[in-house]
């Protein structure tokens, strides 16, 4: 007979965080997905700082160097651009602008998206159905060619590439958090909370937000690899970002007149944009899997194939 003392405390349950871990380690694909993710976010974060003006600093003599020598500097190991410029330094700092670029677009979309679908999904007035009636508007026009409408007339910049790129994108997080609304407004806990007269703001921020939100990061992560691919697209075509500034998709712009003389000037920024929006799709896969308790048994799986 085991006799449990009264001043005995329970183990304590493993953390959120320490759980997410330990499903990240059982999934190979995933935690190298991850990996890379966090060095390129590192790489955007410190790496201007590290290479300095490197990125625009011009090396004629240096002028389509071929990669993987050391001869010159380690930041020409990937080679250098038609203006001598080494490509390691810019995908650097390019990494900064690209990434800065989707978050801003992907978190205004979801901000703005988000609020408007909890506004549609638990109002039944007139402003409900004219915010539906926006985002099929918005969703009538095939996203890329509005980027393109709307850059064209108002001219490129980075501001106005964030607002096509959010606008463009907004109506996916509004239908998902409309639908979400309708079926949590008729739970308990929000009539209980509208007979205790709470008024309809404070239902919505304190009570029906906080459930939404998971779903609508999720799909954000999900969101984030199509807008660095609408970004890239927008820069190859010339009307994202603008010089001196660059992105991934400028730097392939630039290089795709030397693909036969010095395909490295292209192909370097082409892979990376490949491998984050492979990396991303790999993550948010990952993560749909771990939040689905019917889908979570396919990590347990993975465990023992491992063993």
């Amino acid at each position: 007979m085991t006799i449990i003392s009264p001043d005995a405390k329970p183990a304590a349950a493993p953390g959120t965080s320490r759980v997410l871990l330990a499903y990240l380690r059982r999934d190979r694909l995933a935690l190298a997905a991850a990996i890379f993710l966090a060095l390129i976010v590192l790489a955007a974060i410190i790496g201007p700082w590290l290479v300095g003006d490197a990125a625009s600093r011009l090396g004629l003599r240096q002028r389509n160097l071929a990669p993987f020598s050391l001869e010159h500097s380690w930041i020409y190991f990937l080679g250098a651009d038609t203006l001598g410029r080494p490509l390691l330094a810019r995908l650097i700092v390019g990494a900064q602008s690209t990434l800065g670029i989707a978050a801003a677009a992907v978190f205004s979309s979801m901000l703005i998206g988000g609020t408007l679908g909890l506004v549609a999904g638990y109002s039944e007035r007139w402003y409900s159905h004219m915010i539906l009636r926006l985002a099929d508007v918005v969703m009538s026009f095939p996203s890329l060619l509005l980027a393109l409408i709307v850059l064209y007339t108002l001219g490129p910049s980075i501001t106005n590439l964030v607002i096509v790129l959010a606008i463009t994108r907004m109506p996916i997080y509004l239908r998902t958090a409309r639908a979400e609304v309708l079926e949590l407004r008729e739970r308990m806990f929000v009539s209980a909370a509208r007979s205790m007269g709470a008024g309809a703001a404070r239902i919505l921020l304190r009570h029906i937000a906080p459930l939404v939100l998971p779903t609508l990061v999720t799909i954000a992560a999900i969101d984030f690899a199509t807008v660095i691919l609408s970004e890239s697209a927008l820069s190859f075509l010339g009307l994202g970002i603008q010089p001196p500034d660059f992105t991934w998709g400028a730097m392939v712009a630039n290089g795709r007149g030397y693909l036969s003389t010095a395909w490295w000037v292209a192909f370097w920024p082409g892979l990376a944009i490949m491998l984050t929006t492979l990396s991303l799709n790999i993550l948010s896969n990952w993560a749909r899997t771990v939040a689905d308790p019917q889908q979570r048994w396919r990590l347990q799986t993975l465990r023992k194939a491992a063993r």
